[in-house]
């Protein structure tokens, strides 16, 4: 087995790449639905989101969290509207690129809020993390992992506000966005397998019932639930389902908050 990792345009190259591989079940690609629900409404990509995969299954939910870095002093939400207000467009916020969830959270707080912050938008997760503690920008749109809460455990950064059903375990102490008052902000990343179009459905069914068996073995998800990953799983069917419902689902919150790419 052979992994290649393809970071870019906001995960689009990797699912370029899925959509021009063989349909023999040997290929598949792990991403987050953004990909196919978000960035394709923004940008010209190379392949129909709808049309040119073939859903496998959802793995599993990751929450979606804004810390504060050295550069910015504020410990709230409340801390960083009022600052916001006061330097329209100073603040700059980080995302792992245009067309991404972190991007979404940030243009749905600012159309609530009436904020005005800078977008700063990076080709993937690496090298944000390592700008953020370095106080490169005052805010950071990340998902909730092992190094993102070491760092916060550290004092180095600072949650401010999650994007998830519920306060996560293992921060309790921070609000979720809905919580905070801005529900349309309270947005997590699902991540799923996917196969190009055209996969046998035999081939997908069986890739779908060993997504399941591993989901459901210690082995995979307690390391899942330990890094504040929520293991989802479900048919291909409901997957597939899940995709066409979020596409249409970011298409009407982008004609109330339009986002471009910078």
């Amino acid at each position: 087995m052979r992994v290649e990792y393809r970071p870019g345009a906001s995960g689009s190259l990797g699912l370029e790449a899925l959509a021009g591989a063989a349909a023999d079940g040997h290929t598949l690609a792990f991403s987050a639905l953004s990909p196919l629900t978000l960035y394709p409404q923004l940008a010209r990509v190379r392949y129909d989101p709808l049309r040119n995969f073939a859903p496998v299954a959802s793995v599993m939910l990751t929450a979606s969290l804004l810390v504060a870095t050295p550069a910015f002093a504020g410990r709230s939400v409340a801390e960083l509207l009022a600052a916001a207000r006061a330097a329209p467009g100073r603040l700059r916020w980080a995302t792992t690129g245009a067309g991404t969830t972190g991007h979404l959270v940030l243009a749905q707080w600012q159309r609530a809020s009436g904020a005005s912050v800078d977008h700063i938008p990076y080709k993937g997760g690496g090298q944000q993390v390592a700008d953020a503690l370095a106080g490169q920008f005052e805010l950071l749109s990340t998902n909730v992992g092992g190094l993102q809460l070491q760092h916060l455990r550290s004092g180095a950064l600072h949650a401010l506000a999650v994007g998830a059903p519920q306060r996560l375990a293992a921060l309790p102490q921070v609000p979720t966005w809905a919580e905070l008052g801005y529900p349309a902000a309270n947005l997590a990343s699902v991540f799923g397998l996917l196969a190009p179009a055209g996969t046998p459905a035999p081939v997908i069914a069986r890739l779908n019932a060993e997504v399941q068996r591993a989901l459901a073995a210690p082995a995979l998800r307690d390391p899942l639930l330990a890094a504040n990953n929520l293991p989802t799983g479900g048919s291909a069917d409901d997957f597939a389902r899940q995709i066409r419902q979020e596409f249409a689902q970011h298409a009407a919150l982008l004609r109330m908050a339009p986002i471009r790419l910078e």
